[in-house]
């Protein structure tokens, strides 16, 4: 039997849906395919109340951030970021876009931290044996693919095909424009971009990790202004999370930092954003918690799996 307060998370993770805001069956579209931070939930060694339900239960486990962009009249289909859970994203994707009426145009990363890259290793000899990949990704995130195993591998086996990508400057993926432009966060290996993605219609932004929203020049409110959809990191709700931890060494803005940050919004405005990158132990991963509520009456959203955002 399902104990009570598990079924609030479990209504959570079997919606299959929360946005259609369908303009025509050939207009472009975001498709939310993750919204945990790097580790998924549960995270591995996480045997806490707060995972354990994740454990025992299949069908609650969530996905590391990661959106599909899908072009029905261009027959392609694009993912961001390749997670560790690839294999299940992929096969999301497929359903949502099939093969044969969708081609792989390529996979844009935002950095070298494993919830955003190490999902390449699916592409390699061991695993589909991919061909020619595009995979868009910055000057220094590219050298460290092209120099470091195993990923160099893919590059020399040309199961990847490295798209490099600059500061400012836009990809034309024909209808679509997609801009990096780079953020503040740790950036041990490779630079840390979020994405611009420019449809026929609408706008949206993508920055599921950076650092507290101050160590930027851009200000949040008046990005959020600039866009239709603002998909930023929500990794961890607010201080205290992390028991024992001192959380002023998280550099993560927390969501209550972020919705302070916005108070200023009308509430046309705060329905553009939408928070996605989520800890393990971030409480807006139960919609029925006392903070998801809190988030929502203010007039804002939590990107679940299924989100459809139409370009």
């Amino acid at each position: 039997m399902t104990p009570a307060w598990v079924k609030p998370l479990l209504a959570a993770a079997l919606t299959a849906s929360l946005v259609t805001t369908a303009t025509g069956a050939d207009e472009p579209y975001l498709f939310v395919l993750g919204v945990t931070q790097d580790a998924g939930y549960p995270q591995s060694g996480c045997y806490e109340p707060h995972c354990m339900p994740g454990w025992r239960d299949p069908r609650l486990r969530r996905s590391a951030a990661s959106l599909a962009l899908i072009d029905p009249s261009a027959g392609e289909k694009f993912l961001f970021e390749a997670t560790p859970d690839f294999p299940a994203q992929l096969y999301d994707l497929e359903r949502e876009a099939p093969s044969d009426r969708f081609r792989l145009g390529g996979i844009f990363l935002t950095h070298a931290h494993i919830g955003h890259y190490a999902g390449l290793m699916f592409l390699g000899h061991e695993a589909m044996g991919a061909a020619a990949v595009p995979v868009y990704a910055m000057p220094r995130m590219t050298e460290y693919l092209r120099r470091n195993g195993p990923w160099s591998q893919l590059v020399e086996y040309e199961n990847i095909m490295l798209e490099p990508l600059r500061d400012g400057e836009s990809v034309n993926l024909g209808r679509i424009i997609v801009t990096p432009f780079l953020v503040p966060h740790r950036d041990e290996y490779s630079e840390t971009v979020g994405f611009r993605i420019t449809g026929p219609a609408k706008t949206a932004v993508f920055i599921p990790d950076i650092e507290k929203w101050s160590a930027w020049d851009t200000g949040l409110a008046t990005l959020v202004r600039s866009v239709d959809y603002a998909l930023i990191d929500a990794t961890f709700f607010a201080d205290g999370e992390l028991p024992g931890r001192d959380m002023s060494k998280v550099r993560h803005p927390f969501v209550t930092e972020s919705m302070a940050a916005l108070d200023e919004l009308s509430g046309s405005e705060r329905k553009k954003v939408w928070f996605i990158h989520m800890n393990h132990t971030n409480p807006l991963l139960d919609k029925d918690s006392e903070q998801s509520r809190l988030v929502t009456s203010r007039g804002f959203n939590i990107a679940i799996e299924g989100t459809r955002l139409d370009l």
